[in-house]
């Protein structure tokens, strides 16, 4: 199986650079097939110019602002790979993420998505015990979702990993979602084809630069109120969002 990252990034100048490093060197440390697709989503500053630097990688430009239209171009650049992870430009890939996710599709062929946590590496310890009570409450959700009501599953927008097979069969991203809801819309459509798996073992080092503006108990009731929304509405509940940037 070929992979490829597909990295959305809009003004991520002080981020890319971090975020392809990582990338880079968990490629290199895991031997797997894996190439980069950065789409440059109508950024004003230099992160087409910085992501173009690293060799390999692709830079694809996308004009029309938004993390769905960037995902949506992401995926059409990258047309000869079986696998697509999508990571945001603000993450960074741990040690063992390649080695987790060809495992998992390896081990259950069925699989046709997975995803998982973040690790946020720039917040307090007492901002990080909330962050493991939301995701206890994640995990719960996923569980009834998934396995009892059968309604979708859970996926992390910075963090997921599909089979392009699948994904064609979904017809691909709902570009009329501006933000919130986005990722829980692809667990909805790919959990009609196959299983979505969310686990513990594909953490995803990340910024907690939104939870540090607009607040923990904020950010994750806007994220549980946009999962229900979409999950048993068919549309996300919040259609303004704000930009965070450094």
């Amino acid at each position: 199986m070929r992979l490829v990252f597909v990295i959305p990034a809009y003004n991520e100048e002080a981020m890319i650079g971090q975020c392809l490093d990582a990338v880079m060197a968990e490629i290199k440390r895991s031997g797997h097939a894996a190439d980069v697709v950065v789409v440059d989503n109508a950024s004003t500053d230099k992160t087409g110019e910085i992501a173009a630097s690293y060799p390999g990688v692709r830079v694809v430009k996308e004009m029309n602002k938004g993390l769905v239209h960037a995902r949506h171009a992401g995926f059409v650049a990258s047309e000869r790979y079986d696998l697509v992870a999508n990571i945001d430009a603000d993450t960074m890939v741990p040690e063992g993420w390649l080695t987790t996710v060809f495992d998992e599709f390896d081990k259950h062929p069925e699989l046709v998505c997975v995803s998982g946590p973040y690790h946020y590496y720039d917040l307090n310890r007492r901002q990080l015990a909330l962050v493991e009570v939301f995701y206890a409450f994640t995990y719960f959700t996923y569980i009834l979702s998934r396995f009892i009501l059968r309604v979708g599953s859970v996926i992390h927008g910075g963090n997921f990993v599909f089979r392009r097979e699948a994904w064609e069969q979904t017809g691909g991203y709902d570009r009329s979602i501006t933000f919130y809801g986005e990722d829980t819309d692809v667990a909805v459509r790919l959990s009609k084809i196959g299983p979505v798996k969310w686990t513990h073992k594909l953490r995803m080092n990340t910024s907690g630069r939104r939870i540090e503006k607009e607040g923990i108990i904020r950010t994750g009731l806007v994220y549980a109120k946009n999962f229900f929304s979409m999950t048993f509405r068919g549309k996300p509940a919040t259609v303004d969002y704000q930009d965070i940037r450094e």
